[in-house]
């Protein structure tokens, strides 16, 4: 452990070395993810599918170059994750087949504090990038919202879920993998980037029964950063 904290503070003062003489970039970024789970094996035969979940994703970071092309972008972000099932079945009423059907969404809100690694794949004003890297998130709150249909659909009801019960466990920790494009616009530079976040944390941890249920996302997002400083 010893190691591990002195290799950690020398990497951080390297950092803080490198980027006194480099120009720090701020930024933001806004766009939708697409949550889902992964589906245990022990379930697999017999519960409904899981579908992803659309929500809203959005960020704030710094940017902090370490070489040419190499750059640390820790962030604090915003993000929902879940997942939908959608059930239905068709019901006869004398000659007419009247399909009816329910659509339940679990969404939970996640406040995460992303750091990636930028490399940038080429120079010029317009750059594609890789990023990798890692996030811990903390559930702030969530919500059940449950629509029925036959003939029309129903209006949604939404049920707020209990954070603290049920073996929910509010803490996730994930990696991260993407794929951006910059271009330069005026003082900064404007960006569009896709991403796929694995979660490792089990979401519930019950007395009797563990199920290996874990998010996972795909997540796009438009933004903007500029430097400070010098």
């Amino acid at each position: 452990m010893k190691r591990f904290t002195l290799a950690g503070i020398a990497a951080l003062a390297l950092l803080i070395v490198q980027t006194a003489t480099a120009q720090v970039q701020v930024g933001f970024r806004a766009g939708a993810n697409w949550g889902a789970v992964s589906k245990p094996d022990l379930i697999d035969t017999f519960s409904p599918e899981f579908k992803p979940s659309p929500g809203p994703t959005g960020a704030v970071f710094l940017e902090f170059p370490v070489s040419d092309r190499v750059s640390i972008r820790p962030e604090i972000a915003y993000i929902r994750k879940g997942f939908v099932i959608n059930e239905g079945f068709d019901f006869s009423l004398g000659s007419w087949e009247i399909p009816l059907g329910a659509r339940v969404a679990y969404q939970t809100n996640y406040v995460e504090l992303p750091v990636l690694a930028k490399i940038n794949l080429n120079d010029g004003p317009v750059q594609v990038y890789l990023m990798a890297g890692a996030a811990a998130g903390y559930a702030v709150d969530g919500r059940i919202r449950t629509r029925a249909s036959a003939l029309f659909r129903t209006r949604p009801i939404d049920i707020p879920m209990s954070m603290d019960g049920f073996g929910f466990n509010r803490w996730d920790f994930s990696g991260i993998g993407g794929l951006g494009l910059s271009a330069e616009a005026g003082v900064g530079k404007f960006f569009v980037e896709a991403r796929y976040e694995h979660g490792f944390s089990r979401q519930y941890d019950l007395p009797m029964l563990q199920l290996p249920i874990r998010n996972r996302g795909l997540s796009a997002s438009i933004g903007y950063s500029f430097p400070i400083g010098r």
